[in-house]
C-alpha cells in the first residue's frame, strides 16, 4: 500500500512536471512566435528585404504586415555622459535600456545616433525591442573624421582617403546591423563583437555631418570633372563634385548590404541651413550662404525601392538671416505671429521632391545664451525647462504643418563635455566633461538632465533651508550667519539675516576668488571689505539682483575690448584695485553688416550676471530651472554657476589668473575662496567694513550625478501622443 502511494505521488509529481513543462513550452513558443513575427515584419520584393520606403514626400515603415505612412517623431542620442567624453563611449547597456524605456514612454518611435557605437548600444536595442510592445526604430548616422577634413579639405584627396574611410565605416555598420562584426580596439572609436541582428529596426541612413563650406568648395574646385556618377542604386543629375562624392558613398553602402545580406533601407544625407540650396541675401556672414549641397541632384535608380529622403538640422535662431530676411520677417502664421522658422521650412520644402526630415531641432534649457531669434524669442539659451518644452513643441508643430516627414529633437541627454563660442575661452577644454556649466548653452539641450549628487542635489534653492541643517556657517556677524557649499554645478550661499526686508534693504556678499587682486572698496555703494573682493553679489528685490565683477577681473571686457577691440576701451578698467565693479556680460554677436539692407547692426550683449528670483526645486509646482536665488523669512538662498566666479574648472580648483599680467586668459590653482555678508538698510548709504571668511572644497576625478526627466520631456510626451 505504501509503495502504491509512493508511485501515485511519483505519477502526480511527474504529471505536474510535464504540465509545467508544457505550459513553459507553450509560453516559449508563443514568445518566440511573437519574436519571430517581429523579425519577419520586413517587406520583400525583387530579392531584397526592407522595412522603410519613401513615396512622394511621405515616409513609410512596414508595421504589422503592411506599409504605414509615418511621421517620424523622436530624439537624437549623444555618445557621452558626465565624466566622459564622446570618444570614450562609456554609456552602459543598462543605461541605454533605461533610456529606451523613457523614450518609448514619451511616445517617441525613432532614435538617431551620429556614429558607430559600442556593442552595448545595439545589444540594448535588440533586447529592448524583443520585449517592447512597440519597437524603437533607429536612424543610423555615419561620421566623418573632422581632423581629416581640416587637413585635406577635399573628399578625393590622397586617393580618396576621406571617401574610402567614409564607405568603410558605413560597411562596418552594415555588418553590425546584421550581428556580424568584430571591430578592433582603436582609441576614440567603437570596438568589440557585435552579435545581435537589429537590421529590422533600422529604418534609415543619415550619412555625414554638418558640412564645412570650405570642405564643400575645395572639393568642388579641385575636382571639376567629377560631376557624374551612375551606380547600382543611386545616380547623379546636374551634380557638383561634392554631391557626386556623396552619391558614390551612398551607392557603395547600399550595394554592399544588398549583395551581402539581400537587405536595403531608405537613405538620407546630413545637411544644415548653412549648405542648403537657397539664397539668403540678408545673411551677414558670407560663409553661411556660400556653399551648396543639394541632395536633389542625387537620384534613386528604379531598383532602389526604399528610396531617398532629405535630412536637415534646422534651429530657429541660426544662421542670422532668419532674423533679417525680408520675406521671412513679414511671414505671419495662423496665430498672427511673425514666424521666420516656419517661413524657412516652407521655403526649403518647395525645393524638394522627396520626403524631408528635420533631423535636429530644439532649444537649450540653459542659463547662458549665445544667439537670439529676434521675432519669436526662441533663443539659443536662457529658457527654463518648461519653456524649453513649449518651444520645442511649437517648432515641431511647424515642422508637422509644413508637411515634413518627421522631426527628431536635439537632444535626449544633457552633454557636459560641450562648448559654446562665447564661453569656451573661459574654461579648460580637457576638463569640461567633469562638471556642469549652465553658462554654456550647448550643455543643456537635453530632455533628460544630469543633476549633481548620486540621488539628489545637495541643495535646492527654494526657500526651504532644511537642506542646510547639517552645515556650519563660515561667519557670524551682526547682520546674520553666512553658509557656503558647492557641487559639480554651483556654489551655494545661504545668508540667514537678522534684520533684512526684501525689496527695501540690500544684501551684499563680496567674494574673493583670486588672491593678490580685487577691490578693497566699492565706492558706488559705500562699501569696504577686509579682503579685496573680485565679485560682489547684490540683492535688493526680485528685479534688482545681480553679481558684479571687479573691472580689472572682467573677462568679457578684457576679451572684447582689449584683445578683440570690438567694444570701447576704458583705461580705468585696466587699473588693479580701482574700486570699480562691472555688470557681467556675455557677447551675443559682433557688429554685423546686412548686405541687403546695407545697414550695420551694432555689437550685442546681455547681462548674464543678472540674478533671477524663483524656486529651483524640481519637485515643486513653481519650479523654474533658471532660478538663481530665493528669499523667505529673512533667509536668502543663492546658487552661482562656477564660471560666474571665473572658475575655469572646479574639479581641479583651476581659476582664471590675472588677465593683464598673464596677457590672456590662463588658469592657476586656488585653495579657497572668501565670502562675506553685509546688509545695508533702506535709507542708509554705507556699511562698516565687511569681514570675509574662507571656503574650500574638494577636487574630484569623476563627478557624481543622477538622471532627471525635465518638464520638457512631459510636454513632448503629450504632443507625441497626438501626432500621427
Amino acid at each position: 500500500m505504501k509503495k502504491k502511494m509512493n508511485r501515485r505521488k511519483q505519477l502526480v509529481a511527474t504529471l505536474g512536471i510535464l504540465l509545467i513543462a508544457s505550459v513553459a513550452l507553450a509560453y516559449f513558443l508563443i514568445q518566440n512566435g511573437a519574436a519571430a513575427a517581429k523579425e519577419a515584419a520586413v517587406y520583400k520584393e525583387a530579392g531584397l528585404s526592407f522595412v522603410s520606403k519613401t513615396e512622394g514626400k511621405d515616409f513609410y515603415v512596414y508595421k504589422d504586415e503592411k506599409w504605414e505612412k509615418t511621421f517620424l517623431k523622436g530624439v537624437n542620442i549623444g555618445a557621452a555622459k558626465p565624466g566622459y567624453f564622446p570618444g570614450e563611449l562609456a554609456i552602459t547597456k543598462e543605461e541605454y535600456l533605461r533610456w529606451f524605456r523613457y523614450i518609448s514612454e514619451m511616445n517617441a518611435e525613432v532614435i538617431r545616433v551620429y556614429t558607430t557605437l559600442e556593442p552595448a548600444f545595439y545589444d540594448a536595442l535588440y533586447e529592448y525591442n524583443k520585449e517592447a510592445a512597440k519597437p524603437l526604430y533607429l536612424m543610423q548616422g555615419v561620421w566623418i573624421n573632422e581632423a581629416d577634413i581640416a587637413e585635406l579639405q577635399d573628399a578625393y584627396a590622397e586617393d580618396g582617403k576621406i571617401k574610402n574611410d567614409f564607405i568603410n565605416d558605413a560597411k562596418d555598420l552594415v555588418d553590425i546591423f546584421h550581428g556580424n562584426a568584430v571591430l578592433p580596439k582603436k582609441a576614440g572609436f567603437a570596438s568589440g563583437e557585435y552579435t545581435k541582428d537589429i537590421s529590422q529596426y533600422v529604418i534609415g541612413w543619415i550619412l555625414g555631418i554638418e558640412w564645412d563650406p570650405d570642405f564643400v568648395d575645395t572639393t568642388n574646385a579641385n575636382n571639376p570633372d567629377r560631376t557624374s556618377y551612375s551606380g547600382e542604386y543611386t545616380y547623379t543629375e546636374n551634380a557638383s563634385p561634392f554631391e557626386t562624392f556623396l552619391c558614390e558613398v551612398g551607392d557603395a553602402v547600399l550595394t554592399y548590404e544588398a549583395n551581402k545580406y539581400q537587405t536595403t533601407r531608405a537613405l538620407g544625407y546630413a545637411n544644415w541651413v548653412t549648405t542648403d540650396m537657397l539664397k539668403h541675401p540678408s545673411e551677414p556672414y558670407e560663409k553661411e550662404d556660400r556653399a551648396v549641397v543639394n541632395t536633389e541632384h542625387i537620384k534613386a535608380q528604379k531598383k532602389f525601392l526604399p528610396g531617398l529622403f532629405a535630412s536637415y538640422h534646422i534651429y530657429p535662431y541660426y544662421p542670422d538671416f532668419l532674423s533679417y530676411q525680408k520675406d521671412y520677417v513679414t511671414f505671419v502664421d495662423e496665430e498672427g505671429k511673425v514666424n521666420t522658422y516656419r517661413a524657412y521650412l516652407r521655403d526649403l520644402m518647395k525645393q524638394h521632391t522627396i520626403p524631408v526630415l528635420v533631423a535636429e531641432f530644439g532649444v537649450p534649457a540653459s542659463r547662458g545664451k549665445a544667439h537670439e531669434s529676434l521675432y519669436s524669442g526662441y533663443n539659443q539659451g536662457q529658457h527654463d525647462e518648461t519653456e524649453q518644452g513649449e518651444i520645442v513643441a511649437d517648432l515641431l508643430g511647424d515642422i508637422y504643418a509644413e508637411g515634413y516627414c518627421g522631426g527628431l529633437v536635439f537632444t535626449w541627454q544633457d552633454e557636459w563635455f560641450k562648448r559654446t563660442w562665447n564661453t569656451m575661452d573661459f574654461d579648460l577644454a580637457n576638463r569640461r566633461a567633469y562638471w556642469s556649466n549652465p553658462q554654456t548653452n550647448e550643455q543643456e539641450f537635453g530632455l533628460m538632465a544630469f543633476d549633481p549628487g548620486e540621488k539628489e542635489s545637495i541643495c535646492y534653492v527654494d526657500g526651504d533651508i532644511s537642506d542646510w541643517a547639517e552645515d556650519e556657517p563660515i561667519s557670524k556677524t551682526k547682520d546674520g550667519s553666512l553658509y557656503v557649499k558647492s557641487d559639480e554645478k554651483y556654489v551655494y550661499v545661504l545668508a540667514k539675516t537678522t534684520d533684512f526686508t526684501f525689496g527695501e534693504d540690500t544684501l551684499y556678499i563680496p567674494v574673493d576668488s583670486l588672491g593678490g587682486q580685487g577691490n578693497a572698496v566699492d565706492a558706488s555703494n559705500g562699501l569696504q571689505f577686509k579682503r579685496p573682493a573680485d565679485f560682489l553679489i547684490k540683492i535688493n528685490s526680485k528685479d534688482d539682483a545681480r553679481i558684479l565683477v571687479d573691472a580689472y577681473y572682467d573677462s568679457f571686457y578684457y576679451l572684447y575690448a582689449e584683445k578683440l577691440k570690438m567694444i570701447e576701451k576704458n583705461a580705468d578698467y585696466t587699473v588693479a584695485g580701482a574700486g570699480i565693479f562691472n555688470p557681467i556680460y556675455h557677447c551675443l554677436s559682433r557688429e554685423i553688416y546686412l548686405p541687403e539692407d546695407q545697414t550695420t547692426v551694432p555689437f550685442s550683449k546681455y547681462e548674464t550676471g543678472k540674478l533671477s528670483y524663483g524656486d529651483a526645486n524640481p519637485e515643486h509646482d513653481a519650479y523654474n530651472s533658471l532660478t538663481d536665488f530665493s528669499v523667505k523669512d529673512g533667509n536668502i538662498e543663492i546658487r552661482i554657476p562656477w564660471q560666474l566666479l571665473n572658475v575655469m574648472d572646479p574639479s581641479t580648483k583651476s581659476i582664471m589668473g590675472d588677465l593683464y599680467k598673464n596677457n590672456g586668459v590662463t588658469a592657476e590653482q586656488t585653495d579657497k575662496m572668501y565670502f562675506g555678508m553685509g546688509v545695508v538698510k533702506s535709507g542708509e548709504t554705507a556699511h562698516s567694513e565687511i569681514a570675509m571668511n574662507a571656503y574650500s572644497w574638494d577636487s574630484w576625478d569623476l563627478p557624481t550625478y543622477h538622471e532627471r526627466l525635465k518638464p520638457s520631456y512631459y510636454i513632448l510626451q503629450n504632443l507625441f501622443e497626438k501626432l500621427q
